[in-house]
């Protein structure tokens, strides 16, 4: 069971800023912007690697739900998503998460 699995059974306090029956936004406890979201299903799914087609309609879900948190959110300006996968992508918690960012500008390359 990961982290963020005991912030959607309330096991772990979190600033929820979104929630419905597929997925769960909460604001990020060590933001790296002005705006630091985290959108995650609430299937377990470890990464963009263990999904199959029969994830497809989850993963359109969360596509469809980050603009209108971007806007929620008030990020008129921009701003990004990162999706890492495996070790060597970032991940640091095995349970898929979109991370958004924004509310400054955001420099390329990121890292």
């Amino acid at each position: 069971m990961t982290i963020f699995t005991k912030i959607i059974n309330r096991e772990i306090p979190a600033e929820i800023v979104y929630e419905d029956d597929l997925c769960l936004a909460f604001r990020d406890v060590s933001p790296q912007a002005p705006v630091h979201v985290l959108l995650i299903p609430k299937k377990t799914v470890v990464s963009l690697d263990e999904l199959t087609s029969d994830d497809a309609q989850l993963v359109g879900h969360l596509m469809l739900m980050v603009p209108k948190l971007a806007a929620q959110l008030g990020l008129a300006d921009g701003y990004r998503t990162v999706i890492n996968t495996g070790e060597h992508g970032g991940q640091s918690v095995f349970h898929l998460h979109i991370h958004i960012l924004g509310g400054r500008h955001l420099a390329w390359p990121p890292g």
